[in-house]
């Protein structure tokens, strides 16, 4: 483990960026070549923060929500479910048919929704109907659509 900087090891840090910077032209460039090695030294700023503060960043917790609700919108089939539940619920045959895929392949899709809360089903009779929890997914299932589209 490295101990805190002191002055003394700062300063000679400086002394041999500032002894560099003034035996090698190269390490100056554009305005600061008119500045003294020091002062350009002084002006020159690594802060990625300077310009705007960072960003809040969520929980742990929500973050890791959040990559699950992402994982099970990335298949075309879930997006495809996704963009019919958004017109209005569907059962797994009315699925099927828009879709053109199998039954079961519909059914294990759903079940992935379901469990990553982006869909619920709703007993109707012999069928259920599925529909989307809300419309906030269905908006970035659109997005990412159009951006694909876009190219």
């Amino acid at each position: 483990m490295r101990g805190p900087d002191t002055d003394e090891r700062r300063s000679k840090r400086r002394e041999i960026l500032l002894a560099t910077i003034e035996t090698n032209p190269s390490h100056r460039s554009g305005d600061a070549a008119d500045d003294s090695p020091s002062q350009a030294l002084d002006d020159h700023s690594h802060d990625p923060f300077a310009s705007s503060p960072p960003a809040p960043i969520p929980p742990k917790e929500t973050l890791a929500a959040a990559g699950d609700i992402l994982r099970a919108l990335a298949a075309p089939v879930r997006i495809a479910i996704v963009l019919q539940l958004r017109e209005s619920e569907r059962c797994v045959h009315e699925l099927v048919g828009a879709l053109g895929v199998t039954q079961p392949l519909i059914s294990q899709h759903l079940r992935v929704l379901k469990a990553a809360g982006v869909v619920r089903g709703e007993r109707n009779g012999r069928e259920v109907l599925y529909r989307l929890v809300d419309d906030h997914l269905s908006h970035i299932v659109v997005d990412a659509v159009a951006h694909a589209e876009e190219g």
